[in-house]
């Protein structure tokens, strides 16, 4: 067991703030999160203290070896924030209402097939969605409390499915770019680790090589996966708060390394914060 006290390191809000689709509340203050082919109970104790309280249900070993690293805990969000123009009230507003979201080290190939789902689609249908065919191409495993879930399917074992089998699971049109897109990783025509050691325009110009790749899933993809954090995704509520607020452009040269941070502010506080 680990416990973590930093403000600005929140499983809530990361867990509806668009970038991972894994990560589920069990019980009052309980999540339960599958990263690849792990799995990880959290404790969540939200206060308005100094302080967040975060317990992972995990050894010493395994958050220095993964967790740590996945959830971005070696880095300074509060000098993120502290970056914000003084001026740019609604940015501020922004990040105070979202200050605990990180942007995670999310696997490449799960964060593809994620992104390829997610067009036209919401939260909770993708959450089927992965859920679907990890029980049906992934590995059956079994936590130390007995909690049986799935991997995420690799590569290769999707590279086996039809799109008929696809389309079986409810995957609809994407399900040719689920298969066409598999196959490429799987014969090595795009080479994921590659991707790592690309700076980010490069990167999203191989990612858009995929069948069913934009630039919007590219973005996601680059940010949430490959944590190129110039990466800015727009979709339909960050483009409504570009036109709403930036009508001069976005100032990316000053949030240049985190502009990424600033996209999940802005999203989660257009998606929550009107609700609250």
């Amino acid at each position: 067991m680990v416990t973590i006290e930093n403000r600005h390191f929140s499983i809530p809000q990361i867990c509806e703030s668009g970038q991972c689709f894994r990560l589920d509340a069990a019980a009052e203050n309980m999540y339960e999160l599958l990263a690849g082919d792990k799995y990880l109970k959290i404790q969540a104790d939200e206060d308005d203290g100094e302080n967040r309280k975060t317990v992972l249900y995990c050894t010493q070993e395994e958050y220095e070896q993964f967790w740590r690293r996945y959830f971005d805990l070696d880095a300074s969000y509060s000098d993120y924030i502290g970056r914000i123009d003084k001026r740019d009230e609604y940015l501020r507003e922004a990040a105070a209402f979202g200050d605990g979201i990180r942007i995670l080290r999310q696997d490449i190939w799960e964060m593809i097939v994620t992104f390829i789902l997610s067009q036209q689609n919401n939260i909770p249908r993708i959450k089927g969605l992965i859920r679907a065919i990890s029980e049906r191409y992934g590995q059956r495993r079994e936590s130390d409390e007995g909690r049986v879930y799935y991997t995420f399917p690799d590569a290769r074992s999707l590279s086996l499915a039809s799109e008929e089998e696809l389309r079986g699971l409810k995957l609809g049109y994407r399900s040719k770019y689920i298969c066409k897109t598999a196959e490429m990783i799987a014969a090595g025509t795009l080479d994921l680790k590659s991707l790592e050691e690309m700076d980010y325009q490069n990167a999203r110009r191989e990612l858009m090589r995929l069948p069913g790749i934009g630039g919007k899933v590219a973005d996601c993809i680059c940010l949430f996966a490959l944590h190129k954090m110039d990466a800015f995704p727009v979709d339909t509520h960050i483009n409504k708060v570009l036109e709403d607020r930036y009508m001069s452009g976005f100032p990316f040269e000053r949030y240049k390394g985190c502009a990424g941070v600033m996209q999940q502010y802005i999203f989660y506080y257009d998606l929550k914060g009107e609700r609250i």
